[in-house]
């Protein structure tokens, strides 16, 4: 490990940008992906863990790509392969694959998740050199971050790790505003979990900004989307997940709704995931 870590630390650590971009009869639609390659070593047979990223299209907002080169550079992470999927219709292709909420928006997120896993990871697996067996990471900013852990849950064998940043996590199945609402039954997410089961292995990474949005639905002092975050680590308390080991939150004193916040927080992030 220490040979390892001088020899990154002696490289020029740039990583190279590339760009797929192909038809699928899935999404129709052609779709772009946006990959980060570590410098290459002169061992060839050396394998690099994944993260795929929804909307690729913020990679360059989100710091990612400056972001890992100064952690690998200072020892504190690994190297890595990042994907970063460029979005189609957001509001139909990220979502809960279990149900299409209120407006009817979600239809796509079946259609989506099939493209991730049985298209777009077979082709990232051949292509370069990933390691199948490191469990891949998984990650995305609100309504991203919602279908991450969503594709993460389903997937559990392809993926073993998924951050949600601000995640879109009131994503429900009936108007709040309705005298029938309940948080208990309503928000899908929260029903998925609930009605699961534990997924051995699985870890989750969640980021929250006390000014991520104003809104208060049962009037508790503590904005909804703190409140639809720490419920759903209730709900995976529940079903076994350990807060501290499996399960970390990192909450933003003044982290806002935005590209920068998520930026700002990356980092966190990716000494959690990738940390030597």
């Amino acid at each position: 490990m220490a040979d390892e870590t001088s020899r990154t630390k002696n490289l020029p650590l740039i990583y190279r940008e590339e760009k797929i971009s192909a038809y699928s009869n899935l999404l129709k639609r052609d779709v772009v992906v946006n990959v980060l390659l570590p410098p290459e070593f002169s061992d060839v047979h050396q394998k690099y863990p994944l993260l795929l990223l929804n909307d690729g299209q913020d990679m360059d907002k989100l710091h990612v790509k400056t972001t890992i080169e100064k952690l690998v550079k200072e020892g504190q992470i690994e190297n890595l392969i990042v994907a970063g999927v460029v979005a189609g219709d957001r509001l139909q292709e990220y979502g809960v694959t279990t149900q299409r909420d209120y407006l009817k928006r979600g239809k796509m997120t079946k259609p989506y998740a099939a493209y991730v896993t049985s298209e777009l990871i077979p082709y990232l697996v051949y292509k370069y050199p990933i390691d199948p067996s490191a469990g891949h990471g998984i990650a995305g900013c609100s309504m991203g971050g919602l279908s991450a852990i969503d594709l993460a849950w389903n997937h559990p064998a392809l993926f073993q790790k998924v951050g949600v940043f601000s995640g879109s996590f009131w994503w429900r199945r009936r108007d709040s505003g309705s005298r029938f609402y309940s948080d208990q039954r309503d928000r899908l997410m929260h029903r998925q979990i609930r009605n699961g089961k534990l997924k051995a292995g699985m870890k989750f990474w969640f980021q929250t900004g006390k000014l991520d949005e104003q809104n208060d639905r049962n009037k508790n002092g503590i904005i909804d989307s703190i409140d639809d975050t720490l419920d759903l680590i209730a709900e995976l308390t529940k079903k076994g997940y350990r807060p501290f080991h499996d399960i970390q939150y990192y909450e933003m004193e003044n982290g806002r709704h935005s590209l920068e916040t998520w930026a700002e927080a990356m980092p966190e992030f990716l000494k959690w995931a990738f940390g030597k």
